[in-house]
């Protein structure tokens, strides 16, 4: 599927990963929804790339939220055939630490955004995906989502974030195959240490420090390398099924 003259939305759209998959998709020539929950960042973002992109504040936990905004996204540029899935968030807790158990709460909340706000956004857009005419290898829309290394190498303190994008890698193939027959195609990409707004906000000796564990190239990954495989993913046919490891070879101890 060609990016040129296609509609997206992505999740988490305002910053980081997001934030670069809308601006690769743009400058590729498609009209991009930013779903995001930063009004003031998602909103300046739409503006700057003028008609080709909107901004629709959405929870992606919340079905109604998501509902409207696509029914926005059809309103505005008329259908949907691309969605990636960047939303999530990663607070640290250890099963047990210091102050006791792992809050409940928060290992709900981290199941909650990552696991199920991806698939519920996933649901809704294939419902309007396969209301598209196909094109001329049967597709109807492409879903990307976005795993981590951690679905594989969990670290200490990350037991809700590993069990959430778990299970985002683990959605890839079955979501596949329920979509074959309306001819959508289903990827996720497990980034490993990028250098996201989080982590940009770390001292850049703890930065230097974390790149020395990448097996080459020995740095943090460039969002816009993330964007790259999400662009390939949509325009690649025969990509499919698959969760893809872009984590310059690391393997977290």
């Amino acid at each position: 599927m060609q990016l040129s003259g296609s509609v997206a939305v992505v999740t988490g759209g305002a910053s980081g990963l997001g934030e670069a998959t809308v601006r690769a998709f743009v400058a590729a020539g498609a009209k991009v929804a930013i779903f995001d929950m930063n009004a003031a960042r998602g909103e300046e973002l739409a503006e700057e790339f003028g008609n080709a992109a909107i901004f629709v504040p959405v929870d992606v936990t919340q079905e109604d939220s998501v509902a409207k905004g696509i029914t926005a996204v059809v309103e505005k540029f008329g259908n949907l055939s691309i969605c990636v899935n960047c939303a999530g968030i990663a607070p640290a807790a250890k099963t047990l630490g210091r102050e006791g158990a792992h809050p409940l709460d928060l290992y709900s909340k981290v199941i909650s955004v990552n696991q199920i706000g991806t698939f519920n956004v996933l649901r809704l857009a294939a419902e309007e995906m396969a209301k598209n005419e196909a094109n001329q290898n049967g597709e109807r829309g492409v879903i990307v989502n976005t795993a981590s290394i951690a679905a594989f190498d969990g670290q200490k303190g990350q037991a809700a974030y590993a069990s959430s994008k778990g299970a985002v890698a683990a959605l890839s193939l079955p979501v596949a195959r329920d979509l074959s027959r309306d001819g959508i195609r289903c990827c996720a990409i497990a980034p490993g240490l990028f250098l996201t707004p989080m982590m940009a906000g770390l001292p850049e000796d703890v930065q230097v420090a974390l790149a020395k564990d990448v097996t080459f190239p020995k740095r943090l990954g460039d969002p816009a390398e993330f964007a790259h495989l999400a662009q390939t993913i949509v325009e690649n046919a025969y990509l499919n099924g698959e969760t893809i490891r872009l984590d310059g070879a690391i393997r977290l101890p």
